[in-house]
């Protein structure tokens, strides 16, 4: 993962990006890549682990 930080709290998903991150131009560059999961990936814990996630967050210029 890029830039993306996940944990639960109780039966909450809590997913942290820090938008001042830049990781270049995305594959079509027509947008800046702040964060991603680079596909998808499982919630943390044993108990959620059956849940995926998949995120991109991007920016233009």
């Amino acid at each position: 993962m890029k830039n993306v930080q996940m944990e639960v709290k109780g039966n909450n998903l809590i997913i942290t990006v820090d938008l001042t991150q830049d990781h270049g131009p995305s594959k079509s560059g027509k947008t800046i890549a702040v964060a991603s999961t680079l596909g998808n990936v499982n919630v943390p814990g044993e108990e959620f682990s059956h849940i995926k996630v998949g995120l991109n967050v991007y920016k233009y210029e």
